[in-house]
């Protein structure tokens, strides 16, 4: 046991999956009774330094997006069954800490980007405008890259552990973190300069296990 985790462990989070599961349906709720309100709620570095700090927290209740219901059932149930598995390996202590440490992470990258975006790209904020330009592409710094960290985590934590692919084809978790380790590098290969902040934010939190 860490010196860390033995001054602050007790006020680790408990069942801390669940949590974020209950921000996700927050966040659905919030989505299908005004779907505009989700613009209000990103990682928006330049809106926070212009005074709406609520978004530090609110882009954790924007759930990956999709209209089918049966998936964001199954999404929310499979995230919550293998975070709730890591949980109780690794112990509350380092489970809170991970997840944190991949939020706040996050958040640290979408400031980073606004500054490289100010030196690499400041002629074209200037002509679409600071405010309409970070908003566009802060939807880059959500939960799905949170999430995809998790799933990571499992698949080293747990590689031999099986799951059906299309609830048909038997796979090993492992094989599937490759995959998406792959596929994350394909996107951040072609992907907007957000979108790589925040994929290189995951992978960090990835490196500090």
């Amino acid at each position: 046991m860490s010196e860390f985790e033995r001054k602050f462990g007790k006020y680790a989070v408990r069942d801390l999956s669940l949590k974020l599961i209950i921000l996700y349906l927050a966040g659905y709720a919030l989505y299908y009774l005004n779907s505009q309100i989700i613009f209000y709620m990103t990682l928006n570095p330049y809106a926070i330094v212009h005074g709406q700090i609520w978004r530090i927290f609110s882009w954790l209740l924007i759930p990956p997006s999709t209209s089918n219901l049966f998936f964001v059932a199954v999404m929310m149930f499979f995230y919550y069954s293998i975070g709730t598995s890591l949980e109780r390996v690794w112990g509350t202590w380092r489970y809170n800490v991970f997840i944190f440490t991949g939020i706040l992470l996050t958040v640290a990258a979408s400031f980073v980007w606004m500054g490289f975006s100010y030196l690499t790209a400041g002629s074209m904020i200037s002509s679409v405008g600071a405010a309409q330009y970070f908003g566009y592409y802060s939807m880059a710094f959500s939960t799905y890259y949170i999430n995809m960290g998790i799933f990571f985590a499992y698949a080293l934590t747990f590689p031999d552990a099986v799951v059906l692919m299309f609830f048909i084809i038997p796979m090993k978790v492992k094989w599937l973190g490759l995959l998406d380790v792959a596929y994350l590098l394909y996107e951040f290969i072609g992907a907007a300069s957000a979108t790589r902040f925040a994929i290189l934010a995951t992978f960090a939190n990835i490196g500090l296990l």
